[in-house]
């Protein structure tokens, strides 16, 4: 919900911009700095959003190996399995399996 507002108020932003530098004058001294920020808040939550993805509930594919690390994910309440490929170094972070918990 924070994050839809957040991109909510960056659109919002933009759209204060372009309306500055329609009406002109004096507003044109605003533009850059709206348009600016509006830029950077939409470019960090879709960076955030591309780096911290959600716990998946599918299985990973073949070749990745549950290494035994469980911690309850402090966002959903989830118990999440960690799962690893040593041919990437990459790491999935999975609702582990029968972890229906909810805090």
């Amino acid at each position: 919900m924070l994050g839809i507002a957040a991109y909510v108020i960056g659109g919002l932003l933009l759209l204060s911009a372009a309306g500055a530098w329609w009406l002109g004058g004096a507003a044109t001294l605003f533009v850059p700095q709206l348009a600016i920020g509006g830029v950077l808040l939409i470019v960090a939550l879709a960076i955030e959003r591309w780096r911290y993805k959600p716990i998946r509930q599918a299985r990973p594919e073949p070749g990745w190996v549950d290494i035994g690390e469980r911690f309850v994910d402090p966002e959903t309440g989830q118990l999440t399995a960690v799962y690893f490929d040593a041919a990437t170094g990459g790491r999935h972070y999975l609702a582990a399996p029968g972890s229906g918990i909810r805090h």
